[in-house]
């Protein structure tokens, strides 16, 4: 940890990054290297999350055991020591494995049969969530040679945890925004719906043939496991989290693509064999559908109650005068908070705003 005037500083420039547009990616790189100038760690793990489930997507990480990766993840949604869906938000606070495990971390799941294999000492926890949703989750990870994290550095990385949320919703809000680019499939990706079939230590028993065009569309994972995106892997441990009751979200999430498209991935059992034995898991992925692509937009541009029905009623085709009818307003406080929501969204027009909220090829209209 460095001195007082570093830690300012270091502050302000995360604060300067939320003004640069960048990508999720270039945002998130951005900031580990002002986190690294001022806490010290040897890996780490920070995927975004769909606001709704707290499901893992995107991830970027730097760590020791990308053969295990399939373990690490399975270990990461079964531990409840530290796990994202449980730490404090609003305001966030940053966590230690050593002080959460009262200096026993082979109480973590996680450490105890993977971690500690590596020589991880410490791993330092926060969260990145508002009202709205959550946005993701960072673990870093300490080798022995700079010892457990102190609490300067939690408080450091907990006095970030806010500006870092609304960083990561301002990306995701980016996604929407589209280049006009003519696409065929409506407001996805126009792919049939694919189907992968894991096992319970998250390996690849099968997959239908229209799993391909998808799972080139998402980051490709490590050579180990057949290059399956991290997101499969993600879907599939959430839902092992919730067979054991580690947590009570749906194992699904929503991933943009590009190109204003987003896909849908979800896990569920399948019934066991006919022989006895485990029941597989089927993840599909497929076009997400317009109700979830319009919540996580609302979400990540934080709409109001009131502009989410508004947007949602215009959606269905009502014009003003049964919009003012439909919420007992005049025309005229319509197009009031209409001029709100373009404000939010950086847009013109009512067609731009449904182009941007459901897709490319959404038609326009005034």
């Amino acid at each position: 940890m460095t001195g007082n005037w570093m830690v300012s500083r270091s502050l302000e420039r995360v604060r300067a990054l939320a003004e640069e547009r960048l990508d999720s990616h270039g945002y998130r790189a951005a900031v580990r290297q002002e986190l690294r100038a001022v806490v010290a760690h040897d890996a780490w793990v920070w995927p975004l999350t769909d606001p709704r489930s707290g499901v893992g997507i995107a991830p970027m990480a730097e760590v020791p055991c990308p053969a295990e990766l399939p373990l690490l993840i399975t270990l990461k949604y079964r531990t409840r020591v530290n796990r994202w869906t449980g730490l404090p938000t609003n305001p966030a606070v940053a966590a230690s494995l050593r002080d959460a495990t009262g200096g026993e971390p082979a109480r973590s799941e996680l450490w105890a049969e993977l971690l500690c294999r590596y020589g991880i000492v410490d791993v330092l926890s926060v969260a990145f969530a508002d009202r709205l949703g959550f946005w993701g989750w960072l673990d870093l990870w300490r080798g022995p040679g700079e010892g457990e994290f102190s609490p300067a550095e939690l408080r450091y990385i907990s006095s970030l945890a806010g500006v870092v949320t609304a960083g990561l919703r301002a990306c995701s809000a980016r996604e929407f925004q589209v280049d006009g680019t003519p696409r065929s499939g409506g407001n996805g990706g126009g792919h049939q719906q694919a189907v992968l079939v894991l096992a319970d230590d998250l390996s690849i028993v099968s997959q239908t043939e229209s799993a391909r065009p998808w799972l080139e569309l998402l980051q490709r994972g490590p050579r180990p496991h057949q290059g399956i995106p991290a997101e499969v892997l993600n879907v599939a441990a959430q839902l092992l989290a919730t067979e054991a009751g580690v947590d009570a979200r749906p194992a699904t999430s929503r991933v943009h693509v590009g190109h204003g498209v987003w896909a849908r991935l979800a896990a569920a059992r399948m019934k066991p064999p006919l022989e006895g034995g485990a029941a597989p898991i089927a993840v599909t992925i497929q076009d997400c559908l317009v109700a979830e692509r319009i919540d996580v937009f609302e979400r990540s541009l934080a709409l109001s109650p009131r502009e989410c029905q508004l947007l949602e009623f215009s959606a269905a085709g009502l014009d003003t005068a049964a919009l003012a009818r439909r919420q007992a307003i005049s025309r005229y406080t319509v197009q009031d908070e209409f001029k709100t929501i373009f404000a939010k969204c950086n847009v013109q027009s009512r067609g731009a705003l449904l182009a941007m909220a459901l897709g490319p090829l959404t038609p326009s209209g005034g």
